[in-house]
């Protein structure tokens, strides 16, 4: 048992020593966008550990980095183990990173046991989930699954004006051949994603793990309301065309409509931006976005349809323009269920009541099931707080998560065996 503590100890740590710079952009904080300077030295450092634990290390054409535990045969399918190394903007460590490194300490207990499987481990860190540099999110394990449309992503801009093509290039990658990162379903056996909760549930019922059932639908949108700027000073009020209060009003009538709607409906507004941004200037256009879930597709497009229509009828009313545009959409992701039990069963052999529960947020998983079957373990969070510099686990939940994947690749080899 010791032993085993130690393994969620190392994982926990390694996270830790990834949260500051050089893996930071920003000193004191958290900020790892894809491909940074501070994305590539997260990926040198990974690049060490996975060495370390017995593994072949590279990095694919869409800036993943993979590392390859071979099996019993050479090019046997993998199961694919992994989670993001990118963080939101002043996030937290674990978001992520923990279930890279409970991957990597997985494959050290398989060396140190000088044990092939009849099947290869391969840890990923996928290098874009987030979306917190350029609009789409989820592009490098979407580049992996081969659901990803270069023409549709490549000429996205960041803050700066950076496209995503010159990023790459910048980077040392050739965004021409972004789709070379692609993936044949015979090179996988599964994906199985470790990841914290990022919400209550576990820690309101005492329970250090869970299982995931589902991912949620959800769809990324760009909203623009344009009037016309003018002196914030000279200006009536009633002569005035201000994006501002319409805005305000949009964002409103987006919150009532998820209030009242169901299957785990939720909406947001992560982004709001006034342009051009002066204080005595009346803005000529407002910027949002709006980042909309539910269980299922239908329920998510219908709160997309409705609060679309408000929009532009708000714009309308009040003498402004609207338009609307979808950045992203992601269909619900249900896991496995042979997996899934497979996975329950794992949790249950720890002595752990298995918890089944649905995701509310998006994971590389959701996207990786266009390749092969699918599991995920969600980790108790403290508080449920997450994307927040205050995300905290614990040891002793990290351990516990690290034994039961190590039960769930014993069911796996004894069902591929048999």
């Amino acid at each position: 048992m010791t032993g085993d503590f130690e393994i969620g100890a190392r994982a926990r740590a390694r996270c830790d020593l990834l949260g500051a710079p050089p893996y930071s952009e920003v000193e004191g904080q958290l900020t790892r966008r894809f491909l940074t300077p501070a994305h590539n030295a997260a990926l040198e450092r990974l690049t060490l550990w996975m060495t370390s634990a017995g593994m072949t290390v590279r990095r694919d054409a869409a800036g993943n980095l993979v590392g390859r535990y071979e099996g019993e045969t050479p090019n046997a399918p993998a199961l694919m183990i992994g989670s993001h190394i990118d963080s939101v903007r002043n996030g937290g460590r674990y978001d992520g990173p923990l279930g890279i490194m409970l991957g990597i300490d997985v494959v050290e207990a398989q060396r140190d046991a000088s044990r092939r499987l009849p099947f290869a481990i391969e840890v990923i860190a996928f290098g874009d989930e987030e979306g917190s540099r350029f609009p789409a999110s989820m592009s490098c394990s979407r580049a992996i699954a081969g659901t990803l449309d270069p023409a549709a992503v490549l000429g996205m801009t960041d803050a700066e004006g950076v496209t995503l093509a010159d990023a790459f290039t910048a980077f040392g990658l050739d965004p021409d051949r972004i789709t070379d990162a692609a993936r044949k379903p015979v090179e996988a056996l599964a994906f199985l994603e470790a990841h914290i909760e990022q919400g209550p549930v576990l820690e309101a019922e005492g329970l250090a793990l869970g299982v995931v059932t589902a991912i949620a639908a959800q769809k990324r949108l760009m909203v623009r309301i344009t009037g016309m700027a003018g002196h914030a000073g000279t200006t009536p009020m009633a002569l005035r065309k201000d994006p501002g209060p319409a805005a305000a009003e949009c964002i409103l009538a987006l919150e009532r409509l998820c209030q009242a709607g169901t299957d785990n409906l939720v909406g947001t507004v992560g982004r709001l931006t006034a342009l051009p941004g002066a204080f005595n200037v009346i803005p000529g256009a407002v910027e949002f976005s709006m980042d909309i879930r539910a269980e299922t597709s239908a329920t998510r497009d219908a709160a997309v349809e409705a609060v679309t229509a408000e929009i532009h009828a708000i714009a309308a009313r009040r003498g402004l323009s609207a338009s609307v545009t979808l950045m992203q959409a992601l269909s619900e992701s249900p896991c496995d269920p042979g997996l899934t039990a497979m996975l329950e069963a794992a949790v249950g052999h720890l002595g752990l009541p298995p918890r089944r529960l649905p995701s509310g947020a998006g994971h590389d998983a959701m996207v990786m099931a266009a390749l092969c079957p699918t599991a995920m373990l969600f980790i108790r969070c403290e508080g449920g707080i997450s994307h927040n510099p205050a995300e905290s686990v614990t040891e002793a939940d990290c351990a516990l998560a690290a034994q039961a994947m190590l039960h769930f690749i014993d069911k796996l080899e004894r069902r591929e065996r048999a």
